[in-house]
């Protein structure tokens, strides 16, 4: 199985590159399991940024690590199947999935700092990567893919020697996406990549997203508590809450007309400079502890638009006509929903 694993992707642009099915992934605690994943299904198109976001504690980072199969214990996927590419990724062995990390998923974590050896220059980091996958590539030739890569990210070639600490933290996420890039990924997972940066920075990061993903055909999954973030790069938004999903729209969907109760809340939270003098909003209540969490639809507790059956029952993640996706008995096509 290991040869079609290292070959480009046959897909057609805007079909279908991964799929999440019925994916749960839980965490052993002295107090029980706990559900930081909970069935999710999710089709990501080729070709496309969707946007995932949700409040901290969601799930949202799990997700994206157990895409890569990187969840470590006490945490274990438990159910489901990850299709990329037409390969279910939990049928793998290890060492296969070695040869996918990287060569054809990649991942920008929240922190470059702590992501980044501090003991190695910028340039082992890169030519490591490389020559790892690629053992016939000499050290010359994977050096100057690497300054190619450096500069084509908007960094002067000669700091290419300098060491983690040496850079500033836009230019360390740069270094980052060089190494999800370095082996030409289908894939990139990016993890809060915005947090650490001054909004200048930040403008400038998106926009190269935007370049690398037309460039370089990539598939992008962007993790953020940042919905203005969202707003500015995504194609789709995946709504996250309590380990589950709430809502799947194009972004315009989303932002102009958000059909979950959760969703809805989320953008009016955010702030917002025309309305001088207004109180902000702020949602009832908090995330549940996934320890315990309660019955029926996770968010019933904290919901404006309640009924008796959201705490007895969960609602099923639904195609609606307008090709969006939302898990709400508001939208269910059933008797008891009335009530």
């Amino acid at each position: 199985m290991t040869a079609p694993l290292t070959q480009g992707s046959t897909l057609r642009p805007g079909g279908t590159l991964y799929s999440l099915d019925d994916v749960s992934v839980r965490y052993a605690t002295r107090e029980g399991h706990v559900a930081a994943v909970d069935s999710v299904t999710l089709d990501i198109r080729k070709g496309e940024i969707l946007g995932l976001v949700g409040e901290s504690g969601c799930g949202k980072s799990t997700l994206g690590k157990a895409m890569l199969r990187m969840i470590s214990p006490p945490g274990k996927i438990t159910s489901g199947r990850l299709i990329f590419d037409g390969i279910d990724l939990l049928t793998l062995k290890e060492s296969e999935m070695r040869v996918l990390r990287g060569a054809r998923l990649g991942m920008v974590f929240q922190d470059p700092m702590t992501s980044l050896n501090p003991l190695e220059r910028i340039v082992d980091h890169i030519t490591e990567t490389i020559r790892t996958h690629e053992r016939r590539v000499s050290a010359a030739a994977a050096r100057d893919r690497a300054e190619q890569l450096i500069g084509r990210l908007g960094l002067r070639v000669e700091r290419i020697d300098d060491y983690p600490h040496q850079f500033s933290g836009g230019m360390r996420q740069r270094i980052m996406i060089a190494l999800a890039l370095a082996l030409r990924a289908d894939l990139v997972i990016a993890d809060e990549p915005t947090t650490a940066l001054d909004v200048i920075v930040e403008a400038q990061f998106l926009d190269l997203l935007r370049e690398l993903r037309d460039e370089f055909d990539l598939t992008i999954v962007l993790i953020s508590h940042n919905l203005g973030v969202v707003a500015e790069v995504a194609d789709r938004v995946a709504v996250m809450y309590a380990g589950r999903m709430a809502e799947l729209a194009e972004v315009n969907q989303l932002f102009l007309e958000p059909h979950h109760p959760y969703a809805r809340g989320l953008l009016r939270a955010v702030p917002n400079i025309e309305l001088d003098g207004a109180k902000l909003y702020q949602m009832e209540g908090v995330p549940p502890d996934l320890r315990h969490p309660p019955a029926g639809c996770a968010f019933h507790p904290r919901c404006p638009d309640v009924m008796a059956i959201c705490s007895q029952r969960r609602p099923g993640f639904d195609l609606l006509d307008d090709g969006r996706c939302v898990a709400c008995w508001l939208y269910e096509d059933h008797e008891e929903a009335a009530k």
